[in-house]
């Protein structure tokens, strides 16, 4: 297949190219390199196997570039949570914005299948957990979790008015090599500054489901070769979940520090818009056969582990 991904040198989206141009896929990047880095995926490229375009999607110069692909992994995004309360316009702009100008894109050009990443944060604070794809309401907390909900509406209709199809992807926290934000990635950066102790948002009791990068990728393709409607939206993340404080745990024994003592800020959340509960069930992705291999607290250790070792 030709296929396109936006968003495609950075932290989930490199991963997938790796297995894209693995399975002998056609395969186009598009990134501004705002967040990305062009190391992630440089020896696809020097090997001809990836074609890079550098740009912003906010902008133009791109959206020709779409001729003939068959399907396109729309990962472009500003992940940055706890930020979006902070400065809600590049959350607006570069989630909601972006994904409707990839959409117009789309038409224009007659790609007819879209795959998008979206988030466990559109159910908000969720009363029923492990959460099913068809809870309602959802009623995100974050100004994040908004924008991904608005581009959710924005793939469905386009999607119904348009003949596209559509797999929407709904992530618990996704961890591993190549990371550049998140909890995992915040403590191995305070470790270094001072091992002696470690700073942790909140009481440290928020409980949460994480899956290793490699099993959210598998997930993605095998789901996406299996169904077939105008849109379908799946959750993806582990059976289990595991607390902020274990996960210090684990990093500190990763690097090698038991004598680190940790120090709370206090509060159920760790910062504004944080969910201090969220477990999603998979049940719906399982019904294709499909069920993680790593849970949460096998993904932690493996993503420290990988963080640490620069992979």
């Amino acid at each position: 297949m030709f296929v396109v991904v936006t968003g495609g040198a950075g932290f989930i989206g490199s991963h997938l190219v790796d297995t894209l141009g693995a399975q002998g896929n056609e395969v186009l990047v598009i990134d501004s390199l705002c967040a990305g880095k062009r190391e992630t995926i440089a020896r696809h490229i020097d090997d001809n196997k990836v074609r890079f375009v550098k740009k912003d999607l906010l902008g133009d110069g791109w959206q020709e570039k779409l001729d003939g692909a068959d399907r396109l992994f729309h990962l472009a995004a500003d992940p940055d949570v706890r930020q979006s309360a902070v400065n809600p316009d590049p959350t607006m702009q570069n989630n909601i914005m972006a994904t409707y100008r990839v959409l117009e894109a789309m038409r224009m050009h007659d790609v007819p299948e879209l795959v998008f990443t979206s988030t466990s944060t559109v159910y908000g604070d969720a009363t029923i957990i492990p959460t099913p794809e068809d809870y309602t309401p959802l009623e995100p907390i974050s100004v994040y979790g908004a924008s991904k909900l608005a581009c959710e509406s924005l793939i469905s209709a386009y999607c119904h008015s348009f003949g596209m199809k559509a797999w929407v992807f709904r992530f618990a926290n996704i961890i591993g090599a190549r990371s550049g934000h998140g909890v995992i990635t915040d403590f191995i950066h305070k470790l270094k500054e001072n091992p002696r102790e470690l700073e942790i948002l909140g009481d440290g009791k928020q409980t949460k489901s994480y899956l290793e990068v490699h099993e959210c990728i598998a997930a993605m393709l095998y789901a996406t070769g299996k169904a077939r409607g105008t849109v379908n939206t799946f959750n993806i993340g582990s059976e289990d979940w595991i607390d902020v404080k274990s996960i210090a745990e684990i990093v500190t024994e990763e690097m090698h520090l038991p004598g680190t003592t940790f120090r709370f800020t206090g509060g159920e959340r760790g910062w504004v818009g944080d969910v201090p509960k969220m477990q999603l069930s998979i049940e719906k992705i399982k019904g294709l056969r499909w069920k993680p291999q790593t849970g949460s607290r096998e993904s932690v250790r493996i993503a420290v582990r990988d963080l640490l070792s620069g992979r």
